[in-house]
């Protein structure tokens, strides 16, 4: 496991795009932490180290936005999601080995989620715009 920290939604970016580099074009991403501590600005940085020039947002009425890069990047939020019934109903599981996965909200999928997933637990940091962000399952 490594542990970065952020002091901006900048530099939460820029940890993403270092992340983004270590990728193969195929992982999927677990994304865990509450309201407001940087999943999508860390999405928007892998995003944008994978190359894409799209404008990344939250997907959380569309439930996934799909984006293109040097691979295939979709970004899922399961935060509506209430079970495995529901990840069928919006085909979650034709998208793997697809693209990178990139999904926040992962607990609410924790049992569906590939045991070689790379988990990315993100957490408040000592003052207001500070985060911690811990990754396991990739060498950054």
């Amino acid at each position: 496991m490594i542990e970065f920290y952020s002091d901006s939604p900048e530099t939460t970016e820029k940890i993403g795009q270092k992340i983004a580099k270590a990728l193969k074009g195929n992982e999927v991403i677990a994304m865990y932490g509450g309201l407001g501590m940087g999943k999508t600005a860390l999405t928007r940085g892998i995003a944008a180290g994978l190359g894409t020039e799209d404008c990344v947002s939250s997907p959380t009425f569309a439930l996934v936005n799909e984006y293109e890069g040097r691979c295939k990047i979709y970004h899922f939020d399961m935060y509506r999601i209430n079970g495995i019934d529901d990840l069928y109903a919006i085909g979650f599981f034709d998208y793997l080995d697809t693209g990178v996965l990139i999904i926040e909200w992962s607990e609410n999928i924790a049992d569906a989620l590939p045991d070689d997933c790379i988990t990315i637990k993100l957490r408040a940091g000592n003052d207001e715009n500070s985060r911690v962000i811990n990754v396991e399952g990739v060498d950054v």
